[in-house]
């Protein structure tokens, strides 16, 4: 937990880095910070919601991330870490980090760090208790299902009991946020989910390649027709009326077709552009089932053991 990545052990030093170690030179703390840490891969809006309910629980966390994440939610997404060294969602920070020894210190200081880590090599360099892929690409990345005592995948792409130990749902509708421990979630279909009666007409995708240039910031009211960015010389319009909830970062090299913006028909949800959404709560509350549950079972397994060989 969290709490053990503040709590000094008795007769530990620190040196200038902020690293604890006892009398005998050994980095107590840190390694104990290790075998508790969750890593979290992607910290894109859906992902925050995970992130930011894991570590309101006490969780040690790591976020990794890509070198240039194409987030259109930014204004509710730990991965602008990247670029913006520190960002805040809901009350929570996050900072970027370049090594695990820093990640320590950024959580000691309650903080999220977020590592540019494409790869997810810090995965095996850790060792960590439990990996949450959150990136959301509709396909596994790499994941294994033994990277971690706990491995859970977030959305379709991961199939539980092969290469995740359980799948979180992310479709909308009766199952959102339901667990699932044997099998795989609902396949993607590619229509966004209705919001205020629009679905697909609410998110937009870049009309051409090149450099995008914003007009309508996040928050701003916008009409149908509406030129709200610009990739080059080609303006990018607003498909129906409302809020921009969503715009991909100034000066953004995008490819055609490319999700770079979305709008929310409900001009009265404009504080939704600055906290967590509903779906990205939904989906936390089963990554955290998910991890206490499979926990449990492990401790559960343990102790049957424990009473097999006395």
């Amino acid at each position: 937990m969290r709490q053990n990545a503040e709590k000094l052990t008795a007769g530990t030093d620190r040196d200038k880095t902020g690293i604890k170690y006892k009398k005998d030179g050994t980095k107590v703390e840190f390694e104990q910070w290790k075998k508790e840490l969750c890593i979290v891969r992607g910290g894109g809006d859906i992902a925050t919601g995970t992130i930011y309910k894991l570590f309101q629980c006490g969780f040690p966390l790591l976020v990794l991330e890509i070198g240039n994440p194409s987030c259109i939610r930014r204004t509710i997404s730990f991965c602008e870490a990247v670029f913006d060294d520190d960002v805040e969602v809901e009350g929570v920070h996050a900072k970027r980090v370049g090594s695990l020894e820093e990640a320590y210190r950024c959580c000691c200081r309650g903080k999220v760090p977020v590592m540019v880590d494409p790869e997810a090599v810090m995965i095996q360099k850790a060792s960590p208790a439990v990996v949450i892929d959150a990136i959301l690409a509709k396909c596994n990345l790499g994941t294994r299902i033994t990277d971690a005592p706990v491995v859970i995948g977030v959305g379709p792409g991961f199939t539980a009991g092969k290469d995740v130990h359980a799948v979180v749902e992310t479709k909308r509708g009766h199952n959102l946020g339901r667990v699932i421990y044997d099998g795989a979630a609902a396949p993607n279909t590619g229509v966004p989910g209705v919001i205020g009666g629009y679905g697909k007409e609410r998110v937009i995708h870049a009309p051409a390649s090149g450099t995008l240039h914003i007009e309508k910031q996040i928050g701003e009211e916008t009409a149908q027709g509406d030129v709200i960015a610009w990739i080059d010389e080609t303006p990018v319009k607003a498909t129906i009326s409302g809020i921009v909830r969503g715009m991909i970062r100034e000066g953004y090299a995008v490819q055609k077709g490319l999700k770079i913006a979305d709008i929310d028909p409900r001009i009265t949800e404009k504080d939704n552009c600055h906290h967590i959404s509903d779906k990205a709560r939904c989906v936390a509350g089963g990554v955290l089932e998910a991890v206490l549950h499979l926990r449990l079972e492990q401790e559960k397994i343990k102790s049957t053991d424990k009473e097999s060989a006395i």
